[in-house]
């Protein structure tokens, strides 16, 4: 095993000063990789017993990892396996060419079998319940598996073409790319293969884009609907947007961040359970085109909704969930929703305006909920950011005695502490489903289905 030359040197004291960390970027360490981590990389150690959190590796391979972030001082070093010295067999060539240390980091298993992907996210998710909720997969009603989405099974080499918005950064000559891994560098590309096909036809990276620091691109997969969101530089003015296809255009002020149409409709329209939803001025929408409907079937079918029933939605965005609660609730059913966005409020209240016994509410739903004055329901869908839901919230949530609770989460660390947080306020998992609605990432998203602990369990 090779030592890098910084282990032989000495610091050198200046009176009773503490020495200062010693950078240890750019060294390289030969390491046998462990396992995966949460992050899109994986554990290795030097002889020294360093942690070495490497990107580009794979578990069980011996690799040359080169350091990318830390000092002498540092808990841990980040690197990337820059020379690969035994490969593992769930090893590919990375089809996409600017995957790879130092390029784009939207990336993170470009280089791994499409089944090896999804084995490596069932590991991070089991480990982040085993170490963050104390639950093993099957008592969290998990059989281990992470499903890929409908269409996304290719053959070798083959890429899912699912991502339906690209925000692309912009470089001081104006030319469109992605940002590198923790890093604010642009690294241009000329295509993004896990674009979806309505993104790339628009042609954002054959054009330069003066003046912008990004250009957001959308394109609806329940309709033919084109968007693109411009970020100016301080200063800067917007170009004349003449791209492949049809697009409207919003742009992201300077002053408050606001988003403004600048032509064309303020709203793209998507399609979830059979229904049209509105989702206005770059507002937030699954980005797999198959997510909302697949989350939509996970939650139903886990709740399992009855006529009649009191349900709540919340961090309900443009309605997606409260519009399925709605329909399989009937007449006599209600919906609360609560959403902090002041943009996704209104786009729920017209998607939902059929249904006279919805309600959307806004505010932050820690404020919101305390004040709404209810203190039972049937149902509960909790959809939060990826911080997650948090121990007040899902207090009050418990508090409130529903028969199930649905929870969707994005980050499986999130979704395991709220699941700690639901055991101590006597709510256990009762079936848990993951699936890999973002190919070649690392992300996940996860459908855990709750119900209250019973005194005889």
């Amino acid at each position: 095993m090779t030592t890098p030359q910084h282990d032989k040197k000495q610091q050198s004291l200046v009176g009773d000063e503490k020495p200062q960390p010693l950078s240890l970027v750019g060294e390289e360490y030969e390491v046998e990789v462990g396992p995966v981590a949460h992050g899109g990389h994986c554990i290795a150690r030097t002889d020294s017993g360093r942690v070495l959190f490497v990107r580009h590796a794979l578990p069980g391979e011996k690799v040359v990892a080169k350091v990318t972030e830390g000092d002498s001082d540092s808990r841990f070093l980040r690197a990337d396996a820059v020379r690969i010295v035994d490969a593992s067999k769930d090893r590919v060539e990375a089809p996409c060419p600017y995957a790879g240390p130092g390029k784009c980091g939207g990336c993170d298993w470009q280089h791994a079998k499409p089944g090896a992907q999804r084995r490596l996210k069932g590991e991070v998710v089991a480990e982040q319940l085993s170490r963050l909720a104390g639950l093993t997969p099957e008592e969290a009603g998990w059989d281990g598996t992470v499903m890929p989405a409908e269409g996304d099974k290719l053959p070798a080499g083959q890429v899912p073409q699912w991502r339906t918005r690209v925000q692309y950064a912009i470089d001081e000559d104006g030319h469109a790319g992605l940002r590198k891994h923790r890093s604010h560098d642009v690294q241009v590309i000329d295509h993004c293969m896990i674009a979806a096909p309505g993104v790339s036809e628009l042609g954002i990276e054959k054009r330069e884009w003066p003046a912008m620091a990004s250009v957001e691109a959308i394109a609806a997969s329940g309709s033919q609907d084109r968007q693109v969101v411009l970020t100016p530089r301080p200063g800067g003015r917007l170009p004349l947007v003449e791209l492949d296809k049809p697009v409207s255009v919003l742009r992201v002020e300077e002053k408050d961040g606001g988003v403004h149409r600048v032509h064309g409709r303020p709203f793209v329209r998507e399609r979830s359970d059979g229904r049209t939803y509105r989702v206005g001025m770059g507002g937030f929408w699954q980005v797999h085109p198959q997510a909302a409907d697949t989350l939509v079937r996970a939650v139903m079918q886990g709740l399992m909704p009855r006529k009649g029933e009191m349900a709540l939605d919340l961090y309900c965005g443009v309605g997606i969930f409260a519009g399925a609660l709605a329909e399989r609730l009937g007449e006599t059913g209600a919906v609360l929703g609560i959403e902090s966005t002041k943009r996704a409020v209104e786009d729920a209240r017209h998607n939902l305006a059929d249904f006279p016994r919805v309600r959307i509410e806004q505010g932050k739903v820690e404020s919101v909920l305390p004040r709404t004055g209810i203190t039972e329901c049937d149902l509960v869908v909790l959809d939060p950011p990826r911080a997650g839901a948090g121990k007040q919230t899902v207090r009050h949530v418990a508090s409130l005695s529903a028969r199930r609770i649905a929870y969707v989460a994005c980050d499986p660390a999130a979704l395991a502490r709220d699941l700690a947080y639901f055991a101590e306020a006597g709510y256990k998992p009762r079936t848990l489903r993951v699936f890999d609605l973002f190919p070649m990432t690392h992300h996940v998203e996860c459908v855990a289905i709750l119900e209250p602990i019973r005194d005889d369990a």
